[in-house]
């Protein structure tokens, strides 16, 4: 089955159940109700579509049990992701886009089925390990380098880290941390643990001290300084 006989909703689909998959472990079953909520359709929808997608043996569809990627449903949702961070890359680099506005264009540039495009995007880049959000772009192998771990909230008083990566991607929560400086590349120290709601006093680097809540912490990758 060629990548360039499935069309753009399909590749949706099988991304959507790829990143469902990363949550859960690697051989189990992702719902079909979990994919509804992701692509915000509804289930009866979802399953028309696995079933579809079960033909074209993209994924595997046992009925009350969930859907599973074949090996070959992996390479295209891995190979769209690496389009879409590649882009995200292009446009914030090149096009001085913000990191809150990319998602929707990489999201229609990630279809472009040329492979030879990709193989030039990847060189002019100079080759980027990472998307500017701190996500992981796979190689042409579809392999992808380590993700960040630590959280921001892991932290305890008098430890530093430099944010690496967002949990979160919508354009109101970046918006916030472009707001607060809290960018990639950003180091951080905790100075207080509020005990009531687990919100954080941070310093950065020539700023004053400031509170940074509970569910920012929790959405912030950290590496340790």
């Amino acid at each position: 089955m060629s990548q360039k006989k499935i069309s753009s909703t399909e590749e949706n689909y099988l991304k959507a159940v790829y990143s469902l998959s990363e949550k859960i472990s690697e051989n189990s079953y992702v719902s079909t109700n979990s994919i509804a909520d992701e692509m915000q359709t509804k289930a009866a929808s979802v399953t028309d579509m696995v079933k579809r997608l079960a033909e074209k043996t993209m994924l595997t569809y046992v009925p009350y049990k969930g859907v599973r990627l074949s090996g070959l449903g992996k390479k295209i949702a891995t190979d769209l992701i690496r389009k879409h961070r590649l882009w995200e890359v292009f446009l914030v680099e090149k096009l001085g886009f913000t990191w809150a506005e990319v998602h929707p264009i990489a999201e229609q540039l990630e279809h472009i089925k040329s492979d030879e495009l990709v193989h030039r995007l990847d060189a002019f880049l100079e080759y980027p390990e990472y998307d500017p959000h701190g996500d992981p772009i796979p190689d042409k192998e579809g392999k992808f380098r380590a993700k960040p771990e630590i959280l921001l909230s892991d932290l305890k008083i008098s430890e530093a880290g430099i944010i690496v990566g967002v949990k979160m991607h919508s354009p109101q929560f970046l918006e916030y941390l472009d707001s607060k400086k809290l960018v990639l590349g950003t180091k951080v120290e905790i100075t207080e643990i509020i005990e009531f709601d687990q919100s954080m006093i941070v310093k950065l680097e020539n700023e004053s001290s400031f509170n940074v809540s509970s569910k920012i912490c929790k959405n912030l990758y950290i590496q340790m300084a």
